[in-house]
């Protein structure tokens, strides 16, 4: 099974929406090859806590539910297991290689790996499983890196919204859910739409 591990702070608001919309995206890729898994953790977070009202109405309001998320301290062994470690701001990203330094190479924030994978077009598209697509743009991208890109070195952290109003959560939650879905149409390509009764109603059929 292919692991993908989100990092921010306390593991209540951005990692669990960020998982959230991660999984429901992957949810429309069907392989009946090897499974991606998503799951996140906290630099800082108090085990067993639920996401924040916010974060839940937020998520919600974006057709995610996160409402059984339980929330984790960030252990090395979350790390090692991870095949890619996607980190909320910079500051998770060098927690995540304190704890684990092999980790360096799968560690990136969701807004640079998004940045770098849209950015490289010179090489064939990777092929195979979805776990096998993602391990070699994971390869690439930290290839990439040691080539020198850098992409926006000014906007690679997403905002904490703890303690703001429900409309940051909201504008949070729009931001992940856009970085995601751009992550997984990059990796995986886009995927059929969503035949909800929801989903059919916005698009107005």
């Amino acid at each position: 099974m292919a692991q993908v591990l989100v990092v921010c702070t306390g593991n209540i608001c951005r990692s669990p929406m960020a998982e959230g919309f991660l999984n429901d995206l992957l949810d429309l890729h069907v392989d009946l090859g090897e499974p991606i898994e998503v799951s996140s953790a906290g630099t800082s977070a108090w085990d067993g806590s639920p996401a924040t009202m916010e974060a839940n109405k937020a998520a919600d309001e974006r057709e995610s539910d996160i409402s059984a998320h339980r929330a984790r301290r960030l252990q090395a062994h979350h790390i090692e297991q991870a095949d890619l470690v996607l980190a909320m701001t910079q500051d998770h990203a060098v927690a995540t290689i304190q704890l684990v330094p092999p980790a360096a190479a799968r560690t990136f924030t969701l807004k640079e790996l998004v940045q770098i994978i849209e950015t490289r077009t010179d090489r064939p598209e990777p092929v195979g499983s979805n776990a096998e697509r993602l391990r070699e743009h994971v390869k690439r991208a930290d290839q990439a890196r040691l080539d020198g890109f850098e992409g926006n070195r000014f906007d690679l952290d997403v905002v904490d919204p703890i303690g703001l109003s429900q409309d940051t959560y909201r504008a949070v939650a729009w931001e992940l859910d856009q970085l995601c879905t751009r992550l997984v149409d990059a990796m995986l390509g886009k995927a059929d739409a969503p035949s909800s009764l929801t989903a059919m109603w916005k698009e107005g059929e």
